[in-house]
């Protein structure tokens, strides 16, 4: 035989060329369909998998179930606390700033009281107690008030015969607090109902 008809006989190598971009043209190629995976045969997605029976799988999802909610309910936790933690230490950070303010705020008082607080000086002061009430500083502490003793701090005591029980009857000092957190308690005067000095 010759060389010739050996090569007629050879097969001829298949070329498949697989580029999504024609390189001549630039055009975009049609992706030939990829075959389906074959079916599987009826009644073969109900049937369970191999070594596992109907109730442990039922057994298993109710295990999967279970453990996803405890871990929703444990985010949902955290999550609550975290916030919770945030908050305070955001109040406690403004307590320690606003309670630096409080020396200045008595000031302003007593020259309230005294008459002093005019012109420039009250505008100034009236911008203070606009700040300080916006970030949520609250004065409390009246004359009248009963006597508290987790919000008031005695500094004064005296019996008399107008009150029925512990009562503030002066404040010396205002107290002051930030939501339910006393910065300050207030400092008062406090009177008793007489007959309890028997």
């Amino acid at each position: 035989m010759s060389d010739a008809h050996l090569e007629s006989e050879a097969p001829e190598p298949v070329v498949r060329d697989k580029r999504r971009i024609d390189p001549e043209t630039g055009a975009v190629r049609e992706q030939a369909e990829q075959p389906a995976p074959a079916a599987p045969a009826a009644g073969a997605a109900e049937a369970p998998a191999a070594g596992t029976s109907g109730s442990d799988v039922e057994q298993q999802l109710a295990e999967r179930t279970a453990d996803l909610q405890r871990l929703t309910a444990e985010y949902a936790n955290y999550r609550k606390r975290v916030d919770r933690d945030r908050e305070a230490v955001r109040e406690a950070a403004l307590a320690n700033v606003l309670t630096s303010f409080l020396p200045v705020l008595d000031d302003i008082d007593r020259a309230r009281s005294h008459g002093e607080l005019v012109g420039g000086f009250k505008a100034v002061a009236d911008s203070l107690a606009a700040v300080i009430d916006k970030l949520g500083l609250t004065r409390f502490g009246e004359p009248g008030e009963p006597f508290d003793p987790t919000v008031h701090e005695a500094l004064m005591h005296e019996y008399s015969a107008d009150v029925t029980e512990a009562t503030c009857v002066t404040v010396l000092q205002p107290g002051f607090r930030i939501g339910e957190r006393i910065v300050r308690p207030a400092r008062v005067a406090v009177a008793e109902p007489a007959g309890s000095a028997e």
